[in-house]
């Protein structure tokens, strides 16, 4: 991705099929921003399909690439976790979470089948949602005195951060929000106003 702050991922939760010789493979994706929401949908789909073999799944979260796993729960190493990230990865996608719940069929597929399975499962639960780009915001908390309100107010219109939280009294306090790659210009801007403190931004993906 050419831009450092924008990612792609998906809309809304999906689901996709895929049946072969009997065994029935059903995907489900997410969109997820935090390895505590993976664990939910996992324990979610483990307790709604309890009775079915296996619940394979890859996940990816941030725009480093460094955040990922690919999970092949008891199915041969490499045929289930593995083909499921490939589509992440070929989508371009992060902050997504993908299972497939499979149910044997009986006859086995052999690790190419396996594989084609898995992936084409996946697959068609990405396109069963839309995708969209995202950007990377800070969110970054200014204290200032009532005096130079005016100032600051011009600067936050200028820039656009969005708005979170302000309350307005002697003492006033805003909570912004800003894409990552105007941060640094916000913070020099509000910087040069007299009695304005700025809290270290903190990142929210």
């Amino acid at each position: 991705m050419t831009n450092s702050d924008i990612y792609k991922t998906i809309r809304d939760r999906s689901e996709g099929t895929y049946k072969e010789k009997g065994s029935k493979f059903l995907a489900f994706a997410y969109p997820v921003f935090s390895e505590n929401e993976i664990k939910e949908h996992l324990a979610e789909l483990r307790k709604e399909f309890y009775d079915a073999r296996h619940h394979c799944y890859a996940w990816k979260l941030g725009i480093d690439g460094n955040r990922y796993r690919a999970n092949d729960d008891g199915e041969p190493s490499g045929t289930a976790g593995k083909p499921i990230y490939g589509q992440l990865l070929s989508h371009e996608l992060t902050n997504i979470l993908i299972v497939v719940v499979r149910y044997f069929g009986g006859t086995k597929l052999g690790t190419s089948g396996l594989i084609h399975a898995y992936k084409t499962a996946a697959k068609d639960a990405i396109e069963n949602t839309s995708i969209v780009e995202l950007t990377v915001n800070d969110t970054i908390e200014v204290k200032f005195d009532y005096g130079v309100m005016n100032e600051v107010m011009r600067i936050i219109k200028d820039e656009n951060p969005e708005i979170i939280t302000q309350d307005f009294n002697l003492n006033c306090k805003m909570e912004l929000s800003i894409r990552k790659s105007k941060t640094e210009m916000l913070i020099s801007k509000l910087k040069k106003l007299e009695s304005v403190r700025i809290d270290v931004p903190i990142p929210l993906s």
